[in-house]
């Protein structure tokens, strides 16, 4: 492609003006912020060099323009109107990515399959071909965004998010790393290069895997970000201009070699060996290892490269899911202000964080602020000066003053009443309240894991469920807090703060160890976002329901694998299971096959597409005796399995089928919407019923309407057990599942 080109390069919110800076720095031309991302202008090369060379973007999107989408037709005839040949070959792969809705696409995943459609109808009616989906690795990776009664389309030129700079070893870090991108901005708002270039060392003394370190390393050392990536959107397009790609990178491979021969003071400690040893081969990988000095330290040991008397101190401190994260802050911040008084005078000091308390926790005011996003959490880039003040401190009298403050807060952590930012002291009086009431309840029935709170009050949207442990873990105590992702007119600092006024009040009030405390947030997931792998570190538990054992994981994902409002219907399945055939679809972790077997089932089959899931569903069934060929274990796509398995002479008596509200994994054929789906999933399920059999089926999408007319004129009767399974302390959850028994007529 030729001449000048309308482009539009993505970053984290916040960070806009940051890279609109960089951008102008690479002599890019019609530079224009908008919210998450910075539009610009020019030719292909312009946008190979922000590729290549922006350390805040996490793409380059090409605009193809805009179509008509008040419909899905005008989008399939818009999609199809265009020069799709102009950039992929009829026996090409392509994949799409669809954000935004709108009264007449309402599902993102519809939009991107219309816009797949109109490619491939174009390919058909003029090379008799169409391109395939490859998801993983296409030639063309297409961006569609729906806005109004318009969708921008658009080609993405890197394929894969910018952050991923090529030095990472998949599956082998700490957990939940800063973001390469990320890392970058505070940089930035740090004016570390203009540090570096006058010989200032660079130090995080809490580096974890080592990101700010090495994103400090590759600037001073003038290291293109994109130099070791191997992968990019433009390889398979056939606009791309191989020449300038060459020469654009043999300029960066000869800046790298003098830059690196040059050298610069940086060093990373961490208290933790794991993340020492994910630091240095981080580091290695980025061919940075004689550059970047890593050692194993504490905070308090944390000292000057020798001979460099100024330069900044940057650091991400924790602030995880775990409590005791936040818990510790106070001491933290005493500590670190300690350090950079003592050994830092000259240096700059920039710090992320979600935390508000920074400053005051510090005893020191910063010179520069920036709102940034940290993934979805709302965070801040705290600059301080090297002046007196901050590197120094107050006078006597006032670092006393700010110590006393540090000390009483937290003090009020662990005491769990904090009224900073106005919270409530109602949220305690509630918490307790509903402690006493669910306490006396679960004694008396005999249940150990159930909810406590359930966003009763307003400004407290969180969900708190106990925990007690059972066998090994008999004694123990965990706390399962679940925040429900607050609207966009609310404060986010403040409800930050009002998170962790619950948390921290919930594991006073309800007598967990501030280590056992685990939060996480949920939030509506559009289009082909799915909920996915939270942590890297497994904390695991064993509990005990009615009798029976689960492993349960409080870290890795949003849900711990036992779901608490299926307390009931796993009960009744129980009850119904005698000598039945029963059949688990969309498995998770195989509990209710548990309570199957444990009810008197003669056989049970567990179908899941996760292999992680039924390793788990063998464990749990192992925990409780059940083994062997009558409980069958199979991998696969649910909705294609039960389409095959009606060809098969295999009935059951008594099936559960509890969907995804959707689900994209690669490994199945096509989308799973459960609203769309759900029944032509019932019609094949029931397909595999005996005689007198009985499907149990089960919903938890919020508004979602089972189309028992449909249902109906396929043979099937329908009927609603929704209140028979909710248990007490789900009685006032709105929405959280509906239930329905489905037989043939």
């Amino acid at each position: 492609m030729t001449g000048r080109l309308s482009f539009f390069a993505p970053c984290a919110r916040g960070i806009e003006p940051l890279l609109a800076d960089e951008l102008r720095s690479l002599r890019i031309g019609g530079v224009r912020p908008q919210r998450a991302g910075v539009l610009f202008a020019g030719g292909v090369t312009d946008a190979y060099r922000v590729l290549l060379w922006s350390r805040l973007a996490s793409r380059v999107l090409l605009s193809l323009g805009e179509v008509d989408a008040t419909s899905a037709e005008s989008l399939l005839a818009g999609v199809t109107a265009m020069p799709w040949e102009d950039h992929v070959r009829a026996g090409g792969t392509i994949a799409v990515d669809a954000a935004g809705t709108n009264p007449a696409l309402r599902n993102t995943q519809f939009t991107a399959v219309r816009v797949k459609d109109g490619i491939a109808d174009r390919f058909r009616e003029r090379f008799g071909r169409r391109p395939s989906v490859d998801r993983a690795a296409p030639d063309l990776r297409i961006n569609v965004v729906v806005r109004d009664e318009r969708a921008k389309v658009a080609l993405d030129l890197a394929s894969e998010p910018l952050q991923r700079r090529g030095y990472r070893e998949p599956g082998v870090q700490v957990e939940a790393p800063l973001k390469e991108t990320l890392a970058a901005a505070v940089l930035e708002c740090a004016c570390w290069r203009g540090i570096a270039d006058g010989g200032g060392a660079f130090i995080d003394p809490l580096c974890g895997s080592g990101t700010l370190a090495i994103e400090a390393a590759l600037i001073a050392c003038d290291v293109a970000p994109g130099l070791l990536r191997r992968v990019w959107g433009f390889d398979g397009w056939l606009g791309h201009d191989a020449v300038a790609w060459a020469e654009l990178m043999a300029e960066a491979t000869e800046r790298r070699a003098t830059g690196v021969a040059r050298g610069a003071a940086i060093a990373c400690s961490d208290a933790d060996a794991r993340a020492v040893n994910v630091a240095r081969s981080c580091a290695r990988r980025a061919g940075l290892e004689t550059i970047v000095t890593v050692s194993q330290a504490s905070l308090a040991d944390a000292r000057p490269p020798a001979g460099a008397s100024a330069g900044l101190l940057a650091c991400n401190p924790p602030y995880g899911e775990r409590l005791s994260d936040r818990t510790s802050l106070p001491a933290l911040y005493r500590e670190l202000a300690v350090v950079v008084r003592e050994s830092f005078e000259g240096y700059e000091l920039a710090v992320l964080t979600s935390d508000p308390g920074l400053e005051a926790g510090l005893g020191m005011s910063a010179t520069r602020h920036a709102d940034v996003f940290n993934g979805r959490i709302p965070a801040k880039i705290h600059v301080f000066s090297a002046g007196e003040r901050a590197v120094r401190g107050p006078d006597t009298r006032e670092r006393n003053a700010a110590e006393r403050a540090a000390d009483q807060r937290g003090s009020q952590v662990c005491d769990a009443r904090p009224t900073r930012n106005g919270e409530d002291p109602a949220f305690e009086n509630r918490l307790r309240k509903m402690a006493r009431h669910h306490a006396t309840w679960a004694r008396r029935t005999g249940v150990s894991c159930y909810r406590v709170y359930d966003a009763d009050l307003p400004g407290y949207n969180v969900a708190i469920d106990l925990y007690q442990g059972a066998g090994e873990d008999e004694g123990r105590r965990w706390l399962h807090v679940a925040e429900y992702a607050p609207p966009p007119d609310v404060d986010p600092l403040r409800a930050t703060a009002r998170l962790e006024h619950a948390t921290v009040t919930g594991a006073a009030v309800l007598g967990v160890e501030e280590s056992d405390v685990f939060v996480k947030r949920r939030e509506r997931q559009r289009g082909d976002a799915q909920y996915t792998r939270l942590g890297s570190q497994s904390v695991r538990g064993t509990v005990d329901e009615a009798g029976l054992l689960f492993e349960v994981n409080f870290s890795d994902y949003l849900d711990t694998g036992l779901f608490l409002d299926h307390r009931e219907t796993r009960a009744w399945l129980r009850e119904l299971a005698s000598q039945s055939r029963f059949l688990n679809l969309f498995a998770y972790t195989g509990t209710a096959s548990v309570y199957a077997a444990a009810g008197g089932a003669v056989s049970t089959t567990s179908v899941d597409l996760s292999a992680t899931y039924l390793e788990w569903a063998g464990r749990n069934l192992a925990r409780n005796g059940f083994g062997g060929d009558e409980h069958a274990l199979v991998r696969a796509d649910a909705t294609s399995w039960v389409r095959d398995a009606a060809s098969s002479p295999a009935r059951y008596d008594l099936i559960f089928c509890d969907p995804p509200t959707f689900s994209n994994s690669k490994r199945m054929r096509e989308t799973f919407d459960v609203q769309r789906d759900h029944v032509d999933l019932i019609t094949d399920g029931a397909a595999l019923l005996a005689d007198s059999g009985t499907m149990i089926f089960s919903c938890n999408r919020r508004r979602f309407r089972l189309d028992t007319e449909a249902l109906e004129v396929r043979g099937l009767a329908v009927r609603d057990v929704t209140r028979r399974t909710i248990p007490r302390d789900f009685e006032h959850a709105r929405g959280v599942h509906a239930c329905w028994t489905v037989r043939r007529t």
